[in-house]
């Protein structure tokens, strides 16, 4: 008997060392699979982060190899600029501005492309996210014509008889803001179409089907089924939009360079004016630097926030 518990246990304790073998082999298959990722990471975004973080300290053009340690000069030179404050605020202006479209305007479209035996759902679905894939550039070149002053959108506003005579949307700093807003929800309003479709796509048909043997209408199953089920997947997408708008840089660099009067001015056109342009003069990384991580804070401040909110959220889903 003495043996034979011996002998059971040396086979549970092999067997302990099989399945752990077995486990290190898988991990290390994962990491082998995760390593071209990683390295690309480290290559193109890790490095980066760790170069601003010492070039923020340099009073350094990039251009030249002199350099000077300055410290934490860069910083409070960039706390003390007012035009990027104003950029700070238009950036978060636009994000306030694009993300509830986004959100609001893309979910009741996912509603009604995603109701069962809709006609030419897919060629719908297709026209909304042909904008999503088609280059930003572009776009804002084209919009640039279409939003001008003798562009297509006054020529119809003139039409209908609700414009007496053209507006410079992009060139009037009173309507310049809400212009590119409006470019950047056409454009990325496509993508946010698709997260809430695979969100609606995961509620189970059941609940529907039993809401309906209750009575509920239409409008009580959205706000009691629908919405509830697809919190999580909401403030993921909020989330998403949030930091996307934030670092907005390549359609309003196309569309109207930050201008009129850096009205639709945003921290990153801000950050590319000072790294990469002779418009402030002889270029300033180090100074750019400050900037750059002086903002990514305060996303990173906001994504904790959020973080935070959703944890809440979450706990009191669960009571």
């Amino acid at each position: 008997m003495k043996d034979s518990g011996t002998l059971s246990i040396f086979r549970l304790k092999r067997k302990r060392k099989i399945k752990a073998g077995k486990s290190l082999k898988n991990e290390a298959w994962y990491w082998i699979f995760l390593l071209p990722t990683l390295i690309l990471f480290v290559m193109f975004q890790g490095w980066p982060i760790v170069a601003s973080l010492y070039y923020a300290t340099l009073d350094w053009s990039g251009l030249t190899a002199d350099s000077k340690f300055v410290g934490m000069e860069n910083f409070m030179s960039v706390a003390k600029d007012p035009y990027f404050w104003n950029a700070f605020k238009n950036s978060f202006k636009f994000m306030l501005g694009t993300v509830p479209f986004h959100l609001f305007l893309a979910l009741v479209l996912a509603v009604i492309l995603h109701r069962p035996g809709l006609k030419a759902a897919n060629i719908f679905r297709t026209f909304i996210f042909l904008p999503v894939v088609t280059t930003t550039s572009i776009v804002g070149i084209i919009m640039v014509f279409i939003w001008g002053s003798d562009g297509a959108v006054n020529e119809a506003l003139y039409r209908f008889g609700l414009l007496e005579q053209p507006i410079n949307w992009l060139g009037d700093a009173n309507w310049s803001m809400f212009t590119v807003i409006l470019i950047s929800v056409w454009k990325n309003l496509g993508v946010n179409l698709v997260y809430w479709l695979a969100g609606l796509q995961s509620i189970p048909k059941d609940l529907y089907e039993a809401a309906e043997v209750d009575g509920a209408t239409g409008i009580k199953k959205f706000f009691y089924i629908t919405v509830p089920l697809l919190i999580p997947i909401g403030t993921v997408i909020l989330l998403l939009n949030v930091v996307n708008s934030l670092k907005a840089f390549d359609l309003i660099k196309t569309v109207t360079n930050g201008g009129p009067f850096f009205a639709t001015d945003v921290v990153s056109t801000y950050i590319y004016r000072y790294a990469f342009t002779s418009e402030m003069g002889l270029p300033q990384l180090g100074y750019a630097s400050a900037a750059g991580l002086f903002f990514a804070a305060a996303i990173c401040l906001i994504a904790l926030i959020q973080y935070i909110v959703q944890k809440r959220i979450k706990g009191g889903n669960n009571l």
